[in-house]
């Protein structure tokens, strides 16, 4: 048994005192044998608590040399054709008969491991320059509108600084990858020199021979801001170390409980925010707060362009006879009127633009992502056609887009009656938008006058300009619009 080191002390000065062994051992309450230990014990200096190396294993007792050749064999072969523990366990059992336990192989294993081990191996600290970012792509789920989506967050990373940025988006094409990165830049007025990324979907992938192959709406983002892109082992974590911890970061601490948010749009607002406010504690290996480094680093960043570039995918794209666009299988209606034309659709994140042979905007449905049965309506763009056909009017798919006090009123209608309404809806809408329109025709409903184009008109005009219209609306000052029912 060791002696406390006081003992020890206690022994050494006692026997330079001149005191026997003998008289030190009652002195003391120790051994004689003890004495004699510490009293000519010349290093008191602390040793190494131990090798290090595994534990000996009873491989070695007459098996070493069948197994040795076993995983000196895998450094020629791929990293998943290597010798697990189990595997070498398992063909000692097979092969020769071996009865010990499996723990005897696993320490032969990490003892052989450790001692064949390559001076390459490990990883390296990395220095990264003033200004570069680290981008990379995480999963969350969060409930959007009410209902539980998955949503892909690109995590935006500077090393230098330590700061993070997340914003959330529906999945991680070119468009969503572009508006993710505008986000970030257009909230810190800056964009990197550098922005190191691995294969993200949007982005491109690196090819066999070396090279990285980029999508044409990324390229002409990068052009535009100016920054370079670099590409990196997508499962080697340690290259890009700094987002990798942003995605863990941005998972644990904006993400837990399930946030819940109107929109995407939302939901990145508030992430932004909260990145922001995180960005003002103090950075962990300097007493300095990160966004003060954030803003020293911007010297070295560069500014953003003075157009704002708009990260729209174009496709050249054919109506059916419906006048209905087809867009990464989802259906979007231009209107009849454009049915069987050739047409361009700009797809962006939230929205799809279709644009006639001109160029004129046709109409901006909202984007469906995912797959869905339904050809995403635009009410308005079908008013004209089911004006020019009144008698479809019941099984139109925008009839129960109407609150029921409007949709009763044509349903009640003759077919010529019903078809001039539906054409003074078309034409109010198309200046002041569906909304206001559907709410004006109920406005004036409920005030109990006749509808036509200049009521809906003037009413659909307050309703615009914040008019309050709770309760039903005086509408007396507009029966110069107006005519009395008859």
């Amino acid at each position: 048994m060791t002696a406390p080191v006081c003992v020890r002390r206690r022994i050494r000065q006692l026997d330079r005192q001149g005191l026997s062994h003998r008289e030190i051992s009652r002195k003391l309450g120790v051994s004689r044998t003890t004495v004699a230990r510490y009293a000519n014990h010349g290093d008191y200096s602390p040793k190494p608590l131990g090798s290090g190396h595994a534990g000996r294993s009873l491989v070695d007792a007459g098996y070493s040399a069948v197994v040795d050749g076993w995983p000196a064999a895998d450094l020629r072969m791929p990293v998943k054709q290597h010798h697990t523990a189990t595997r070498v366990y398992e063909r000692l059992v097979a092969e020769c008969g071996f009865t010990v336990s499996y723990s005897s192989v696993r320490r032969w294993i990490k003892r052989w491991r450790q001692g064949y081990r390559a001076q390459s191996d490990g990883f390296a600290e990395l220095e990264w320059a003033t200004g570069s970012a680290q981008v990379d792509f995480g999963r969350a789920g969060a409930v959007i509108a009410g209902v539980e989506r998955v949503v892909r967050f690109p995590a935006v990373s500077f090393p230098c600084s330590n700061i993070r940025w997340v914003v959330a988006l529906p999945g991680e094409t070119s468009e969503r990858v572009c508006q993710g990165l505008l986000e970030v830049f257009e909230r810190t007025g800056m964009a990197p020199k550098v922005a190191v990324f691995d294969n993200a979907t949007g982005v491109g992938h690196r090819n066999s021979d070396g090279t990285a192959a980029r999508t044409r709406l990324f390229s002409l983002f990068r052009a535009h801001h100016g920054f370079g892109p670099r590409f990196r082992d997508p499962y080697s974590g340690h290259g890009k170390g700094s987002v990798e911890n942003a995605v863990g970061f941005a998972g644990r601490n904006l993400m837990v409980p399930m946030p819940s948010a109107e929109s995407f749009q939302t939901l990145t607002r508030v992430w932004l925010d909260e990145c922001g406010r995180v960005a003002g504690s103090d950075h962990c290996r300097h007493d300095v707060p990160v966004i003060e480094l954030f803003e020293a680093e911007k010297d070295h960043m560069l500014p953003l362009p003075g157009a704002r570039f708009d990260p729209c995918d174009w496709r050249s794209v054919k109506a059916d006879k419906t006048g209905a666009v087809t867009i990464d299988a989802n259906r979007y209606p231009a209107g009849p009127k454009w049915r069987s034309m050739r047409l361009q659709a700009g797809a962006r994140v939230f929205e799809i633009e279709p644009r006639g042979p001109d160029g004129e905007t046709i109409t901006t449905p909202e984007r469906i992502w995912g797959q869905s049965a339904k050809t995403q309506v635009d009410p308005a763009s079908l008013l004209a056609i089911i004006a020019r056909k009144p008698r479809i009017w019941g099984e139109s798919p925008i009839r129960n887009d109407f609150p029921e006090t409007v949709r009763a009123l044509p349903d009640r209608m003759d077919a010529r009656t019903r078809s001039d309404l539906l054409d003074d809806i078309r034409a109010v809408a198309a200046d002041c938008g569906f909304a206001a329109t559907v709410k004006a025709v109920e406005t004036v409903i409920n005030a109990g006058r006749t509808v036509d184009r200049a009521a809906i008109g003037t009413c659909a005009k307050r309703i615009l300009e914040g008019a309050g219209t709770e309760g039903g609306q005086d509408l007396k000052r507009y029966d110069k619009y107006m005519k009395e029912a008859e």
